[in-house]
């Protein structure tokens, strides 16, 4: 791992070929909405999702992408509520292609095309913010699976 790496409070699970970097305080509901993506892809809703890190995540930029890992004392570890900490199968990196923020101050109805984007070590990403209340993994889902209406 780089010496120039970052930890956050965050957490990150593969969706395909990328990783949701999912962020937000305490209590928002990041490990539920890993959870949740995970089983939309047993159900296949998804083609394919697993564990990047839950809690903590390290982030750095490499090649002009940003990369997630887990912190090493969490890889493998995700907070189910009402069981504790639980292991899954983890990736050990993957590139992030989403930003989803929890609880997100700024979520509104139809967002404006600057909310769309959150850029992270120079690096531009597209970004969902989720209100809070609001069902995160039915919006990660209309996220990946629909287009934007032409304007």
């Amino acid at each position: 791992m780089a010496a120039d790496t970052a930890t956050i409070h965050a957490s990150a699970v593969l969706i395909g070929p990328k990783a949701a970097l999912i962020r937000g305080p305490a209590g928002s509901g990041k490990s539920q909405l890993v959870w949740d993506l995970l089983q939309k892809a047993e159900s296949g809703a998804l083609p394919f999702a697993r564990l990047v890190g839950d809690d903590r995540v390290h982030v750095e930029l490499h090649g002009g992408r940003l990369l997630v890992r887990p912190a090493p004392a969490l890889a493998g570890m995700i907070e189910i509520y009402g069981l504790g900490i639980r292991r899954l199968a983890y990736e050990p990196v993957a590139a992030v292609g989403l930003v989803v923020d929890l609880v997100a101050g700024d979520a509104t109805r139809h967002p404006g095309q600057d909310a769309g984007k959150a850029v992270i070590d120079g690096v531009s990403l597209p970004r969902l913010a989720v209100a809070p209340g609001m069902p995160a993994a039915a919006m990660v889902l209309a996220f990946l699976k629909t287009l934007p209406a032409a304007n």
